[in-house]
């Protein structure tokens, strides 16, 4: 009863008063096939230290992504943290704070937020910026809501170079919404023709760049057509550190953008938590979900911070909110806002060109590599490579070499067998020479 504090009685009574018979009633959204048919094929009961016994092995399995040259992107990336972060993250004022549901009495947190908005929008070259999301992939979605209602259409076109998670998640929060959602084929050397996929029913249409296959896209004339058309252009990144040396969406008219915060001031941390960043025009603000920091001044005239927009739903009727995120991940937003303002403008200028200028390394070490062939020709700091077999056995092959050489795409996008053969390759300020030597040296014995 240590873990199961509740009764039989205790759960009829629960069932009762929300109208059901039957705690499965709970589950009818999730389809069948994704549920699981009876108990976990786990020990019924082992001793505390047993299960730490057990879990320590397990976890003695995984390579750490420090311990070994490593080029794994998608979405994630391995940088460089300086340990000043963690350090101040770990300040007690800052660890055991958490959403201000009274705000005007935690005036430390709504000041690192209202600095957290002040560099994403300066980041994304947008006039607004919200205190964050949970991740890049659920703010794209919201950010799809949010140019339904601001041009009261339905139908989002989705570029074939979004990240396939990203593209998930938006379609199934469209489908609970009754969406449309035209999702273009995958585009790994960026050629597709999304002009030709906005007409007068599109609301918005969503393009991330660099792409998740790594290239890097031209947003004016797809802004420019999406306009005419009354759409709204979604600018999507999953790399915060392109932007350092990339023109800011918001300046290549850009309506919304949105991505993943995670390689500035968080580390990889197994897949999350991140920070997902939201910006977009003054005209819109009112449709932004999440909240909104603004700065004022007392009855002192001292300068004060207060939630100036909050319309989800835990500070609004359901029906009126713009959102259901129900919070932020707020320490690796300070945690971003703590890195961003040790590197300031110039030092992430410096990390972005560091970036690129390794991938470029790479990207030539690999062409020496004979049957590899590099799909794109402008990129950051991640890429994709044709191999003559299957990436997913060459990155197992690679790994047991001791080297983590990327992301095979059909791991992302399983089933398609055009994509087999393409790995996707990400280098960063933490590669070396002798990393890219360990790579091609591994990559030569696996062909």
């Amino acid at each position: 009863m240590r873990y199961l504090p509740l009764s039989d009685t205790d759960r009829a009574d629960m069932l009762a008063r929300v109208g059901i018979s039957d705690v499965d009633e709970i589950f009818v959204d999730i389809p069948k096939s994704a549920r699981i048919d009876g108990l976990l094929d786990l020990p019924r009961r082992q001793s505390e230290f047993a299960v730490e016994r057990d879990l320590t092995r397990m976890a003695g399995k995984n390579v750490a992504a420090s311990s070994v040259p490593f080029f794994v992107g998608a979405g994630a990336y391995k940088h460089h943290v300086p340990a000043s972060v963690d350090h101040l993250i770990q300040r007690s004022e800052f660890l055991t704070s958490y959403t201000p549901y009274q705000p005007e009495v935690t005036q430390g947190t709504l000041q690192y937020l209202f600095e957290f908005q002040t560099q994403v929008a300066a980041l994304t070259g947008m006039e607004v910026a919200n205190a964050s999301m949970y991740d890049g992939s659920t703010g794209t979605a919201e950010a799809v809501l949010m140019a339904h209602r601001v041009t009261r259409r339905n139908k989002a076109v989705l570029s074939g170079g979004l990240h396939p998670q990203y593209r998930q998640v938006v379609e199934g929060l469209s489908a609970l919404a009754d969406d449309r959602v035209e999702a273009l084929p995958a585009d790994p050397a960026g050629t597709e023709d999304i002009l030709a996929a906005i007409d007068d029913e599109t609301s918005c249409v969503v393009v991330q760049s660099p792409s998740f296959y790594g290239q890097l896209i031209d947003l004016k004339p797809i802004a420019e057509k999406a306009h005419a058309h009354g759409a709204l252009l979604i600018a999507v990144f999953t790399e915060v550190v392109s932007l350092g040396l990339i023109e800011a969406p918001g300046e290549q008219g850009a309506d919304i953008v949105v991505g993943e915060g995670q390689s500035i001031g968080n580390g990889l941390n197994f897949g999350g938590p991140y920070v997902g960043l939201f910006a977009t025009r003054q005209k819109f603000i009112r449709q932004m979900p999440g909240r909104l920091c603004g700065e004022t001044v007392d009855a002192n005239g001292k300068r004060g911070f207060v939630l100036t927009l909050s319309t989800r739903e835990q500070h609004i009727r359901r029906d009126k909110a713009t959102s259901n995120i129900c919070t932020n991940s707020g320490l690796c937003c300070l945690a971003f806002t703590i890195h961003m303002t040790l590197l300031g403008g110039n030092g992430l200028a410096k990390l972005a060109r560091i970036n690129h200028a390794n991938a470029v390394k790479l990207k030539g070490a690999l062409e020496g590599v004979a049957g590899v062939k590099v799909l794109n020709d402008a990129f950051f700091n991640e890429f994709t490579v044709k191999l003559p077999k299957p990436a997913a056995e060459v990155v197992e092959a690679l790994a047991e070499k001791g080297v983590l050489g990327g992301v095979p795409v059909s791991r992302l996008e399983p089933g398609k067998a055009d994509l087999a053969d393409l790995l996707l390759v990400a280098s960063s300020e933490v590669n070396s020479d002798e990393d890219r030597a360990a790579f091609v040296a591994a990559l030569k014995e696996v062909l």
